[in-house]
């Protein structure tokens, strides 16, 4: 079955897709950081989003 564009929140709540923009929408505002942020540390600690909190200091 096909991904449905129409859920706002991640498909896999553990990893971080920055490549989908409601993905990087939702993760922005649960981080309370710009897409830029949030890039920056995907590419600094990889996609899990409990490494990616820890980067972030959250």
């Amino acid at each position: 079955m096909a991904d449905d564009k129409t859920k706002r929140g991640p498909a896999d709540a553990t990893r971080i897709n920055v490549h989908e923009s409601y993905e990087l929408e939702y993760w922005t505002k649960h981080f309370g950081v710009t897409p830029d942020q949030l890039r920056a540390s995907v590419k600094k600690v990889g996609v899990m989003a409990a490494d990616v909190k820890k980067d972030l200091g959250k």
